[in-house]
């Protein structure tokens, strides 16, 4: 017999509520009624392993199905099936969960986390893109009479016990709106399908693929025949490796769903973390490290976030803090509170503590590899040394535990822990003011001049190269005890470590008078500001230096931030033209009687302090080079 009623709502507008306001995108459609019909097979399981449904569960996989031609999409499962009395309550009763309400029955029976829906509205999603949705239902329960029921998108619905259904299990069949018939291509519907369906618990068919195999027989030349079939083309892995235990997986099943996740990718990641935890709060997952490069760039293949199995978003920068979007990988939990459309992340408690928790876990991880395999982690810290700058950078819980493992790296490839380096340098490295000087560089080729001088001096010099690495410097100088970065080039080689030693001048105050309008003459003024420095005779006559103050405050305006960075990123750049008042060419210049030669070699001196810079272009460049000639 046949009956009408109406759903019970407060307004007779909810569908365009729900079209407009409830769900964030139309696409999802395809995952909240795929998820349902895993739900009803999950409960199905469930119910049988505590007995309650009787006999052989049989094939239980889903099948989702397109047809063009009556413009319609099924998504049909075996599972617990409905009633009438059933889908009364849960689909015509719109938030009421079937999902809640079985778990709250079978609370002490049955994992909480093998269902997935809560809310009971992922149904209505269907009226995002049909105009008509239809249901056929037989549930499990022993004497149950099939379903019918139909809606066209207004609050009204007819339902009605049917007998031409034996199959245990539902059917929900969308009859696709004219503005909608782009999900009718089966292209379209199979991305959806491996886009948010792609390690749901149940096998998901859609439709059928050939694939060849072994006949068994062999054919004359001894090779084994093939043949082609027709097999099921599912699109999902039920069981993937985040789902199973840690003890159960080697490198290679790593390897092997990372490629799963991310198929464009053919490098392999350098480690990775395995998520299990199940108190406080449920969560699982596996993040992998990437090769990084020296850029901080937000990674295309980002963190997948999954609620029991079923894709959420890409998007986790709530739930992990910031330099831990630099990884990969998978984070699955059911405890991570969504909206509605489950489309993005709610605030709650349980996202700090989770993001607290994968924090410490990372560092752990970096630590154990630490002391595992030094050799091994020095190898990789290259890859990973942007993202362990950015965490010491960023989250103040993670420097704690860094700083046991973070490495400062030298120009000549050795690696120190900060407490190793400290001990290495400071008996060579600490000035007058009891401070202890640490010398980096970052272009080993163009600073090669300046680095080369300071190891003759027994110094030891940081390599720090990469974009992150100004504000790094300036945050381990507030983290270090009596310790000041100072670049290579910023100063002349004596007076980077001053010490209370000074070498005397060869050239007295008056022959400097005289030298610095010659001297000024080679050179922009703007630009540079030429000093006299009592230099040893082995260091070069001229060279260039860069305030360490000023050049530090531009590179960080490179990576933005404001403040004064952004003052002094924006003023024009400053040199010091260093000249060795000790250096014999120098004299030379000093006393050179024929004017023009005298300006010759001045100007050569400082060409080739300016060319060691790569501050030497254009015609300056080219007259350089007339001028080497002409003094050959």
């Amino acid at each position: 017999m046949s009956s009408t009623g109406k759903i019970n709502v407060q307004t007779e507008n909810i569908f365009p509520i729900i079209k407009k306001f409830l769900y964030s995108d139309n696409e999802i459609f395809l995952r909240e009624l795929v998820s349902n019909a895993t739900d009803a097979t999950q409960k199905l399981k469930a119910l049988s392993s505590m007995g309650e449904a009787k006999g052989d569960l049989g094939d239980l996989k889903i099948e989702v199905e397109v047809d063009k031609a009556s413009k319609t999409i099924t998504i049909k499962d075996k599972g617990i099936g409905m009633t009438k009395d059933e889908i009364e309550k849960y689909i015509t009763q719109i938030a009421f969960s079937g999902a809640e309400e079985f778990v709250n029955k079978y609370k002490d029976k049955v994992d909480k986390n093998v269902v997935i829906g809560h809310f009971g509205l992922g149904f209505y999603s269907a009226f995002m893109v049909a105009k008509k949705v239809e249901i056929y239902s037989l549930s499990y329960k022993v004497g149950s009479k099939a379903v019918r029921w139909e809606c066209d998108g207004s609050p009204e619905y007819t339902i009605e016990e049917i007998s031409n259904r034996t199959q245990r299990g539902t059917n929900i069949i969308l009859h696709i709106a004219d503005d909608c018939e782009d999900y009718l291509e089966n292209h379209k519907i199979e991305g959806l399908l491996k886009k948010y369906c792609k390690f749901l618990p149940v096998e998901i068919k859609f439709g059928t693929k050939k694939e060849w195999v072994d006949k068994g027989e062999k054919d004359d030349k001894g090779e084994v025949k093939q043949t082609e079939v027709e097999v099921d083309n599912i699109i999902n892995n039920p069981n993937p490796a985040w789902t199973k235990k840690p003890s159960d997986l080697k490198d290679e099943d790593y390897k092997a769903f990372y490629r799963e996740l991310y198929p464009m990718q053919f490098e392999d990641p350098l480690f990775h973390i395995h998520l299990n935890v199940d108190y406080p709060f449920n969560l699982t997952g596996i993040l992998f490290f990437p090769k990084l490069s020296n850029k901080l760039e937000m990674p295309k293949d980002r963190i997948q976030l999954y609620c029991n199995q079923v894709f959420v978003t890409d998007n986790v920068e709530n739930i992990v803090p910031d330099f831990l979007t630099l990884l990969r990988g998978v984070i699955d939990s059911p405890d991570i509170p969504l909206n509605v459309s489950r489309s993005y992340l709610q605030a709650d408690g349980n996202v700090k503590k989770i993001s607290s928790h994968i924090t410490k876990k990372v560092a752990d991880k970096l630590e154990e590899l630490f002391k595992k395999d030094r050799a091994e982690f020095e190898k990789k810290w290259d890859d990973i040394k942007i993202f362990v700058q950015y965490g010491n950078l960023s989250d103040e819980k993670f420097y704690e535990k860094a700083v046991k493992f973070s490495l400062l790296k030298t120009t000549d490839g050795k690696y120190f822990t900060f407490d190793e380096f400290e001990s290495h340098v400071k008996p060579l490295q600490t000035n007058k003011e009891n401070k202890i000087i640490y010398l980096y560089a970052t272009n080993v080729a163009e600073q090669h001049a300046y680095i080369d001088a300071a190891k003759n001096r027994g110094y030891e010099v940081l390599l720090m190269d990469t974009m992150l690495d100004p504000h790094y410097i300036n945050h381990l100088e507030s983290k270090l005890k009596d310790t000041q970065f100072v670049r290579v080039d910023s100063d002349t080689v004596d007076k980077l470590i001053k010490k209370d030693d000074n070498t005397i001048s060869k050239l007295t105050e008056a022959d400097q008078k005289t030298l610095q309008p010659i001297i000024e003459g080679t050179v922009n003024k703007e630009q540079f500001t030429v000093v006299f420095e009592n230099l040893s005779e082995k260091d070069q006559p001229m060279l260039i230096t860069r305030p360490e103050f000023m050049r530090r405050m531009k590179d960080m305006n490179q990576l933005g931030g404001g403040g004064m960075g952004a003052f002094y990123g924006n003023m024009p750049d400053m040199y010091n033209l260093v000249v060795n008042s000790n250096h014999p060419l120098i004299s030379r210049i000093m006393n050179e009687k024929d004017e023009a030669t005298q300006i010759n070699l001045a100007k050569q001196a400082a060409d080739l302090a300016l060319l060691s810079q790569g501050l030497l272009k254009g015609e300056s460049l080219t007259n350089f080079i007339k001028r080497s000639v002409d003094l050959i």
